[in-house]
């Protein structure tokens, strides 16, 4: 690695402008309007978003997921109940969510306490998975270690000849989560390392909007 190199990347940013005059008082459709913007401008998948959580030892350990719907108040995603991430989730339910949308220059930064979805949410968007990623969730023991891709690659082979599409049951410990904001900041890169940050808290049912400084 070319330490020289890495020292000398520079981006000036200078594609969009953020103040806290102009922006939405309600944060969540402030992140709609940048999401649409994302979905529109064509960035490969806009819905990725780091998913950062702390163990039993107090260590964070991040991972990227995919947001799957903003319903009462709360970020949607889904997984395994049993990986990594759902244990500490269980132990912890405080996580922070990252969205980069480099090529617009942006970046959202959302504090909140998760928590798991009703069954029948779960059951109902199951079934609107694709045949082969029903088989992907049943054939993976999501973080249990395997001794090679061949024996995941049989799994799912063997659950393939089993069941026929639209008849793929949900794993039992496979479902969604919501995340409830309790803070969210809006970053938008500007010239000479002067970004625009926007943070919003949530304080006494109420959010109070501030600038931060770059």
């Amino acid at each position: 690695m070319d330490k020289e190199k890495l020292q000398k990347l520079r981006e000036d940013y200078s594609k969009h402008s953020l103040d806290e005059s102009d922006v939405n008082q309600d944060p969540l459709k402030q992140f709609e309007q940048w999401m649409t913007e994302a979905l529109e401008s064509e960035i490969p998948e806009p819905n990725a978003m780091t998913l950062s959580t702390v163990d039993f030892n107090n260590k964070p350990h991040s991972r990227v997921v995919l947001l799957k719907g903003l319903e009462d108040g709360g970020f949607i995603f889904y997984t395994n109940y049993a990986s990594n991430k759902g244990e500490e989730m269980d132990q912890n339910p405080n996580v922070s969510l990252c969205f980069l949308w480099l090529g617009l220059e942006r970046q959202v930064l959302i504090d909140g306490e998760v928590e798991k979805l009703p069954k029948e949410e779960n059951e109902a968007y199951f079934k609107q998975r694709p045949y082969k990623s029903q088989l992907g969730a049943l054939a993976s023991n999501q973080s249990a270690e395997v001794p090679n891709r061949a024996f995941l690659e049989k799994k799912f082979a063997e659950l393939e000849e089993k069941y026929e599409e639209g008849n793929v049951p949900k794993p039992e410990s496979w479902g969604g989560y919501k995340v409830t904001p309790e803070a969210i900041e809006f970053w938008q890169g500007r010239r000479s390392r002067l970004h625009d940050r926007i943070k919003y808290e949530l304080i006494a049912d109420k959010w109070n909007i501030k600038r931060l400084s770059p």
